[in-house]
């Protein structure tokens, strides 16, 4: 299990996956994202599993996307699962980068957001741009004292990450203020406005999940299913799927921008 990009075990009740790549604060390649869909797949299949907790291992929950590692995977293909998209390999240009992003980031995002049980990110360390992303499909996020978060790439000429949460889980103008200046906010920022649900002591984060874990598993799994339906069907209603639809587009405006300027 030492070598796998994500682990899964299940304690009682709660299935924990953990992103496995500490070396690297957990970037996520598409290696790491099959191995979390084909995790997410497994706890939603197990019926003795009440709640999903996703965490990461080492320092940090996750730096983001793999952008320069040895593990870099952009040019491998993989099954495509979030959507009927093509193969990106060996297609040009804007094709290549939107048919992978809309399967491997805002695809799977959104796939994982609907797994009909509840799902608590157990924050500590960074969670910087697309580890924003695996955070905010969760339903509740707790944050160890030591966490931090971030989007810098506008810094890169883009505006925001694929999965554009930024409005719904901060508000408009607490959104641009972080994205506009890219920088760090702490855990109790992020709590204040209203991002994340706790923010707990390193030591006792694990502890924390585990007690809310429990809690929530006591209550009715339709109960708990139907309430997460009901939630993220208000959330749509007040535009998160079209404006992330919208600003999607924008993104690979970005890119393709960057790419006619520069290196990209």
């Amino acid at each position: 299990m030492a070598d796998e990009v994500v682990r899964y075990e299940v304690d009682g009740v709660i299935a924990r996956v953990t992103m496995n790549r500490p070396e690297y604060g957990n970037a996520q390649n598409s290696a790491m994202t099959y191995a979390l869909d084909d995790a997410f797949y497994r706890a939603a299949a197990d019926d003795d599993v009440a709640v999903v907790v996703l965490a990461g291992a080492g320092k940090h929950f996750s730096g983001g996307h793999d952008i320069g590692t040895p593990g870099r995977d952009i040019g491998t293909s993989f099954d495509r699962r979030a959507g009927l998209w093509w193969d990106h390999v060996g297609k040009l240009g804007g094709e290549s980068r939107y048919a992978r992003e809309q399967e491997v980031y805002l695809g799977m995002c959104r796939r994982w957001r609907e797994l009909p049980k509840p799902v608590i990110a157990q924050v500590h360390g960074a969670c910087i741009a697309g580890g924003l992303m695996l955070a905010w499909v969760c339903d509740l996020i707790i944050a160890a004292d030591d966490a931090f978060f971030a989007d810098p790439v506008v810094r890169m000429g883009i505006p925001g990450v694929e999965y554009f949460a930024h409005p719904w889980v901060m508000g408009p103008r607490q959104a641009k203020e972080f994205l506009y200046l890219g920088e760090r906010i702490s855990a109790a920022r992020a709590y204040e406005l209203g991002m994340i649900n706790r923010v707990v002591p390193r030591e006792r984060l694990a502890d924390e999940v585990t007690t809310v874990a429990g809690k929530i598993s006591a209550m009715p799994r339709l109960g708990l299913a139907l309430t997460k339906k009901a939630v993220n069907q208000a959330e749509d209603a007040m535009g998160l799927q079209v404006g992330m639809d919208s600003v999607f587009g924008l993104h690979h405006l970005a890119h393709a921008h960057n790419a006619e300027v520069g290196s990209d």
